[in-house]
Formats: C-alpha cells, structure tokens, sequence
C-alpha cells in the first residue's frame, strides 16, 4: 500500500509542475500581444538603413587618381582599374573602374583607404537582379547616386529598433538635464 501512495503523489505533483509550465507560457504570450508588430511590409515599407550602413559603393571619376590603393586592400583584388601613363604630364590617366558585386563583401576596405575619397558607401542594399552579368558595375554605374529611401514619397519609412530606443534616450537625457 506504501509504494501506491507515493506513486499518487509523485502524479499529483507531476500534474502541479505541467500545469504551472502551462501557466508561465500563458503569462509569457500574454506579455507579447501588448508588443507592436515587428515585420515589415517590404516593397511598400522599407526601414532606414543605420548611419554606418555598408551598402552600394559610390564612384566619382573625376577625383579618382588611378593609385589601385583599392585594388591592394581589398581582400579579393576585386576592384577593376584600367588606366594608361600619360608621358607628356607624367600622370595615370583613368580609363575604366568597375566593381564586381556579386563577389563583393562589403567590408568598406577600399572606400577607406582611398587617399582622395572617391570612393564612399551609399545606403542601397537592394542589388538583386535575375542575371549575376548585371551586378558588374562599371564606373557610370557606380557614379550614379542613390535615391533616398526618405525622399521616395511612395513608401512609407521605418525606423530600426535600435534608432528608436536611442531616440528614446536622448530624450530621456533632454528631459532630466532640463528638469534640473
């Protein structure tokens, strides 16, 4: 009779255990519908990128002095620069400059390096085409500017989490420095 009972009471407090997991993942889903919504609705919302984005490089021939310092601290000698020797002024004279993104790593190496700035990175991260041939950009490509994501009337901007909460404390820091 000894071992039915402590078998009843090893039930009855496997039942206590399930039923207060069942009440800790209530409590926690109930904490979740106060949340706002997470996901965005892609082609019609986009978020702002961060202030140290890596997206699309930007090119401008015209400041570009042919050094191939680009080609030298990429990881993988991917920037393209044609240039020729100009003898009768004793400079490299630019010919074509091109940037392969399907094998780019975005690792900012070359933009900087680069001793007069002609290169930078833009906050384009939308490079996907249907045929990897298109991703080579040469350097009209590369010197075309993006278009903002914040001066495109059509789609409706969100902020990334980490940008809200550090609005949130700059003006958490405004209000107490005020208050004082």
């Amino acid at each position: 009779m000894f071992p039915m009972v402590t078998g009843f009471i090893n039930y009855g407090q496997q039942t206590i255990r399930a039923a207060r997991y069942i009440g800790q993942s209530f409590i926690i889903t109930l904490s979740h519908t106060n949340r706002l919504p997470v996901t965005i609705q892609y082609p019609y919302e986009k978020s702002i990128a961060s202030e140290r984005f890596r997206g699309r490089i930007h090119f401008e021939f015209d400041k570009c002095i042919a050094c191939e310092v680009c080609v030298r601290v990429c990881p993988i000698d991917l920037p393209v620069v044609d240039w020729r020797l100009e003898k009768n002024i004793k400079k490299k004279q630019l010919l074509n400059y091109s940037i392969d993104f399907g094998f780019c790593i975005f690792c900012g190496n070359c933009v900087e390096y680069c001793p007069t700035n002609c290169l930078s990175m833009t906050e384009e991260y939308e490079l996907s085409t249907y045929d990897r041939h298109e991703l080579n950009y040469n350097q009209i490509a590369l010197g075309r500017l993006p278009m903002s994501v914040i001066g495109d009337y059509t789609i409706q901007t969100v902020l990334n989490w980490t940008q809200i909460k550090i609005d949130k404390n700059k003006q958490l820091d405004s209000r107490t420095i005020t208050n004082y």
